[in-house]
């Protein structure tokens, strides 16, 4: 099986839902997509709804990843730069495989999606590079570096996950130049 990818897609209630769903799913399983489990869709919905308002504007853009289901199995969201002097680079933001599909190298296929649509969707034309942010201490830095993105910087202890449990932030860059 493989995961049908779409940029921009149409955003309904199945797509929100599916969103939740797995942004909960992955939350919980110990990813790093900015929340520590226990977290419930409903504590989600504030940072999608910020996620589906900036798409609404055009300030954000959604890559996602369907199963042979139909059901929302991988995400990805750009975020546009708005200061002029930093245009040339987007931001990438809750980067998702469920975590039934992970193993199954759905990850490397989100992130060939990811670069694909940096360098060939409209209004990505003057687009650079992509830059993300990582938790460290996870290992997935590893994973991302296997995709072409190098670490480009890292803050020590920025990332509170829990009273004493400091990590890295780690900035890492895809050149698409």
């Amino acid at each position: 099986m493989t995961l049908t990818f779409e940029a921009d897609p149409s955003v309904d209630q199945a797509l929100t839902d599916g969103i939740l769903a797995l942004w909960a799913d992955v939350s919980n399983a110990g990813g790093a997509v900015g929340f520590v489990p226990p977290v419930t869709p409903d504590e989600i919905r504030p940072s999608l709804l910020r996620h589906l308002a900036g798409m609404a504007e055009g300030a954000q853009r959604l890559v996602v990843g369907r199963d042979e289901h139909g059901e929302v199995a991988a995400t990805a969201f750009f975020s546009f730069n708005s200061h002029r002097l930093m245009t040339h680079w987007v931001w990438l933001y809750t980067v998702m495989v469920h975590p039934k599909h992970q193993g199954e190298g759905y990850g490397r296929d989100l992130m060939a999606a990811v670069e694909h649509t940096a360098r060939t969707a409209p209004g990505f034309e003057a687009i650079e590079a992509v830059r993300l942010g990582v938790r460290g201490g996870t290992g997935v830095d590893t994973f991302y570096a296997k995709c072409g993105y190098k670490e480009v910087g890292r803050v020590p202890g920025a990332i509170r996950v829990a009273p004493g449990d400091d990590r890295d932030d780690i900035t890492m860059l895809l050149p698409l130049t």
